[in-house]
Formats: structure tokens, sequence, C-alpha cells
């Protein structure tokens, strides 16, 4: 099932997305995934991530419960992504480029010349 992001509502310290999925026989059913934000801010999740992240709980959903429409982003979930994020920067971070060599003072004599003090 593919699914798109059609918006979403503020309720109560929530943040609620409504998506659309569509299936192999092109039939289109409305999903609703919450976000609790308080938690978030909690577990260092931005904003702007949370559509992705709602719709991996779609994702993840079993296909055998159509009659299911509503879900949460539950605390467990913010918690694996926030360990997940830490792995990811630490790796990103042991990655870096080694630094450059220090500007020696020599930097610039060669078309400078000899300066005389006179």
């Amino acid at each position: 099932m593919e699914y798109t992001l059609k918006g979403f509502t503020h309720d109560l310290g929530l943040r609620v997305y409504e998506f659309e999925g569509m299936g192999q026989d092109r039939v289109r059913i409305g999903f609703r995934v919450s976000a609790d934000l308080d938690l978030i801010r909690k577990y260092g999740i931005r904003v702007q991530d949370l559509p992705l992240l709602c719709r991996s709980v779609l994702e993840l959903r079993s296909e055998g419960t159509p009659e299911l429409r509503a879900f949460t982003y539950t605390e467990a979930a913010m918690t694996q992504h926030a360990a997940d994020s830490a792995t990811e920067r630490s790796a990103a971070a042991l990655k870096k480029k080694t630094p450059r060599k220090p500007v020696s003072e020599n930097t610039g004599s060669a078309w400078r010349g000899l300066q005389v003090n006179g």
C-alpha cells in the first residue's frame, strides 16, 4: 500500500497526521496517526521528521486489520528513533575528514621575495 500525506491538525498537544492509503485495487482509504508533541521534544525529534516517522507506523501495520485506521506514534518508537539517531550521529562524527595541516610561517614566501627592513 502507498501512503500520501493529506495534512495535519492539532488536538490537545497532539499532532494528528491524515494519510491516504492506496492499495493494488486502487481503492483509497483514510488513516490517522497522532504524535505527542511533548514526547517528541523529550526525545529530540524534529517536527519536520514527524510525517515520515508517522508514515513508517502505517508501513509497519498489519494488512490483516483493515478496520483499524487510527494509530499512535508511541513513546517506544520515539525511544528507538532517538537511539538510532544517536548511533548515526556518532558514526558520522567518526567519518569526518582529517584536519588539514596547519598553515606554516613560510606560506606565501615564494612570491613575496626577501623582505628588507630599512
